[in-house]
């Protein structure tokens, strides 16, 4: 409460009686208007929180999606020993497939967190899938025209 207080302080009279009721509870039409990066009458000159833009939020999409990220991390929970106890070409192309997808969609992750401005986010976002699709192309040749991922790592092992 005292640092409340101090706030309205700094922020002077109106910024105060703009933060606070006569009783210490924050008004709704404030807080909303700070979230979403407008100015709200009486508020002093600070930073706002930069939030994604509102058509995201109650995406359906985005909740689907965050389910289908944490089903493919699972299934390779259970995949890579399937495939050290069960090897052959459908575990190999299971390998390739899901591998691929959970290193596309965390590369894509770092790409949304880092890289600022959208005309780079989507030229690099475009080598990110570039990237991935000749990953998979690259993995499915190698099932086919050499040993195979689980043959390989066995190879690899015993060296």
């Amino acid at each position: 409460m005292a640092s409340l207080w101090r706030l309205s302080v700094l922020c002077g009279a109106q910024g105060g009686r703009a933060l606070f009721l006569r009783i210490p509870v924050v008004r709704p039409a404030h807080v909303s208007a700070f979230l979403q990066d407008q100015p709200a009458p009486g508020w002093c000159r600070t930073q706002h929180i930069h939030l994604s833009p509102n058509h995201y939020s109650g995406s359906k999409a985005a909740s689907l999606h965050w389910t289908g990220e944490r089903v493919v991390s699972v299934l390779l929970l259970g995949l890579i020993p399937a495939a050290y106890l069960n090897p052959g070409s459908a575990m190999d192309y299971s390998l390739a497939a899901a591998l691929t997808l959970h290193s596309h969609w965390g590369l894509g992750q770092v790409v949304t967190d880092y890289v600022r401005g959208d005309g780079l986010q989507r030229a690099v976002k475009a080598g990110v899938l570039a990237l991935s699709a000749l990953t998979f192309a690259g993995l499915c040749y190698f099932n086919y025209h050499d040993v195979g991922i689980c043959k390989a790592v066995a190879i690899l092992w015993k060296l």
